[in-house]
């Protein structure tokens, strides 16, 4: 079988060390100190990803995934209709969930830093706002994990194996324009 290094390891490092950040946190949202800086770090990786979005490789680029109109619309009817494609980077609703997780961590971190300064301690509507995005964003976090099992078994491919390996496999079946740079490898 065909494969090809899809995810680079910046986009898994990131991928990887963002959801064990979230959890984290989550899971220790009363330890001040220690939330914060895990917060501080999740921003880190967010600022990180974006900037790899712009100078990374091929699959990690804004250019070669981001949902516009024109990819996302085709897409969802697809997808009504039972009958989307496989992509070999983000699929177009992968892309709006990933846009998304990434504004969430970003308006926690926000919201997180905020609540720690002299002009925002201890407001009641900002630290509601900042719950309400966590358990907002652990519901984007769970929608996409589900839709990740899905896909995985729809094309007969573990998707979260590949954000840990970088590999996909080729087929005629995949929708995507391959980097001439890169070749398949043949992996048994």
């Amino acid at each position: 079988m065909n494969k090809i290094k899809v995810w680079d390891p910046v986009v898994r490092i990131v991928h990887w060390c963002l959801a064990a950040a979230v959890l984290i946190n989550f899971l220790n949202e009363g330890g001040e100190t220690w939330h914060r800086w895990e917060g501080y770090a999740a921003v880190g990786l967010v600022v990180t990803r974006l900037l790899w979005g712009f100078v990374g490789s091929h699959y990690a680029r804004f250019s070669e995934w981001f949902p516009t109109p024109r990819r996302l619309i085709p897409y969802v009817k697809g997808m009504l209709r039972g009958d989307h494609p496989r992509y070999l980077g983000h699929n177009p609703a992968g892309a709006v969930m990933m846009l998304f997780l990434l504004v969430m961590v970003l308006g926690m971190g926000t919201t997180g830093y905020l609540m720690g300064t002299d002009a925002f301690f201890g407001e009641e509507w900002l630290e509601e706002l900042h719950e309400i995005m966590a358990y907002t964003m652990l519901g984007g976090v769970g929608l996409h994990v589900l839709a990740a099992i899905v896909e995985s078994r729809r094309h007969k491919e573990n998707l979260p194996a590949a954000m840990i390996h970088g590999y996909k496999r080729v087929d005629s079946a995949v929708i995507d324009v391959i980097d001439v740079n890169e070749k398949p490898v043949e992996q048994h």
